[in-house]
């Protein structure tokens, strides 16, 4: 009846993890792609390249060994994009050449176009050269993505007044920075660029940032911006934005001061890149940013055999999270009930340092009223700390005094998102302090300030 059983729109990564599911339960399945190459905004502009390029500044910068040879250390001394270019390019080659063998080994059809619905069950297909066709589908799977939100008054040029989309290309390093915009993506190129000693305004019209990561965190972590010379403007909007004559950028601001900088990053927002979908044909509509709304167990759209995933549905937008609502919405369509997801996720924001959490904030557990205590680790506690040179980072715990459960994992600081994974498999095992008091951690590892952070929290419960 139909030519496809599922006709997938994009492959980043819940397009492609709900291709592949769909492909390995036998199904046909064919996935969409606008761009040159298979990967979506994920492996193009989006995670990979952000975290090739802090990876990237972390080894030719030295920044890790700084906390033994001092600040004045670097691997490379003169330092350019070209560098930072030459490693990206090959992250992303690599990166493209596994989903294609991903795709071909499991028999998933690709088609090189944009997609646009021409009616509930139909995706006309436009190639690069204008050609068009027309193919059907039981089941339709929106996974377009986002692309950056460009208002009128930033006067974007591709060279000094930038996207996070053109910065992964930028023709030099700038000698000074200013980003506007503190969610996670502008905190993170604002602190990679200060990694590399380039002098850094953050701007931000609200009062406080990142405001779903625990409190306590965010003060440590502002500490270590200005303690490098990371300037905060908070609380000031924007009014106007300048290129002057001699080529630089001032930016105006709504308490009267303005910042001067060589480059500026607009990091102030994401919409859904669903405009050119023709989702009225399906009856489908969207919010004022381009998002998509779904049911947040099946991922189903307003039309229930058509599903969306991924950050074109708004919160988390994770890679992470984004994978598995790929998998779950295929499952879903194809008649099988995927398992419960687990009640906790880890959120990692690749910052410099490192920011990852899972559970309640401690601003959340006072809200609901649960009686707690707070366990604290500092990495420059540990031998491993010591042995790496650590002068920051913290791990904070947070368990009931009334059922010694763990409430939440917040770390800053060197592989937070890696350590953070202890915390969540205890997390949702529903596990307690009596874990971390009575288990054995390799030493020396950062690890172990998880049996340091429960003893400290143990020793404030039995007093």
């Amino acid at each position: 009846m139909y030519d496809y059983d599922m006709v997938v729109i994009g492959s980043g990564p819940s397009g492609r993890r709900a291709a592949v599911q769909c492909a390995k339960l036998g199904k046909a399945v064919l996935v969409v792609e606008k761009g040159r190459r298979v990967g979506g905004v994920s492996v193009h502009t989006g995670t990979i390249p952000s975290k090739t390029l802090r990876e990237t500044v972390l080894n030719l910068s030295g920044w890790r060994e700084r906390g033994f040879y001092g600040r004045s250390y670097r691997v490379k001394h003169d330092i350019a994009a070209s560098d930072l270019m030459t490693r990206l390019q090959k992250t992303l080659d690599h990166e493209v050449e596994v989903l294609e063998h991903q795709f071909s080994r499991n028999l998933v059809r690709t088609a090189n176009g944009e997609a646009r619905l021409v009616s509930p069950h139909e995706v006309e297909i436009t190639s690069p050269i204008g050609e068009t066709k027309v193919v059907s589908s039981a089941f339709i799977l929106i996974a377009c993505g986002t692309r950056p939100f460009r208002p009128d008054y930033v006067p974007f040029d591709g060279t000094s007044v930038l996207d996070s989309d053109e910065i992964i290309e930028l023709p030099k390093l700038p000698r000074s920075l200013a980003v506007i915009g503190a969610g996670v993506i502008g905190v993170e190129y604002a602190t990679i660029f200060s990694a590399l000693d380039v002098p850094v305004t953050l701007i931000e019209p609200r009062p406080t940032f990142l405001d779903f990561i625990d409190k306590e965190l965010i003060d440590e972590f502002m500490h270590e911006l200005r303690d490098r010379n990371v300037a905060l403007r908070l609380g000031s909007k924007v009014t106007s934005i300048e290129k002057t004559p001699q080529g630089s950028i001032i930016t105006h601001l709504s308490d009267g001061r303005h910042v001067t900088t060589e480059m500026l990053l607009f990091a102030a927002g994401r919409v859904g890149a669903t405009d050119r979908l023709n989702l009225e044909a399906a009856g489908i509509v969207v919010d004022h940013r381009g998002r998509i709304s779904v049911d947040p167990v099946t991922l189903q759209t307003s039309a229930p055999h058509i599903y969306a995933a991924g950050d074109v549905i708004g919160f988390p937008s994770l890679a992470s999270t984004s994978m598995e609502q790929g998998r779950v919405a295929a499952c879903h369509a194809l008649g099988m009930e995927p398992m419960a997801p687990p009640e906790f996720f880890p959120y990692g924001i690749y910052s410099v340092p490192e920011i990852s959490t899972a559970g309640l904030t401690e601003e959340e557990v006072r809200t609901r009223g649960i009686p707690y205590e707070v366990g604290i680790a500092r990495f420059r506690e540990t031998s491993r700390g010591h042995i790496m040179g650590l002068n920051s980072g913290m791990m904070k715990m947070i368990f009931s005094t009334k059922t010694r459960r763990l409430l939440g994992v917040h770390i800053l600081g060197e592989g937070a998102t890696e350590l953070i994974h202890i915390g969540q498999a205890v997390l949702n095992l529903k596990g307690g302090i009596d874990y971390f008091i009575q288990n054995t951690f390799n030493y020396p590892t950062l690890a172990e300030a998880y049996k340091i952070a429960g003893l400290d929290a143990w020793n404030r419960m039995t007093r």
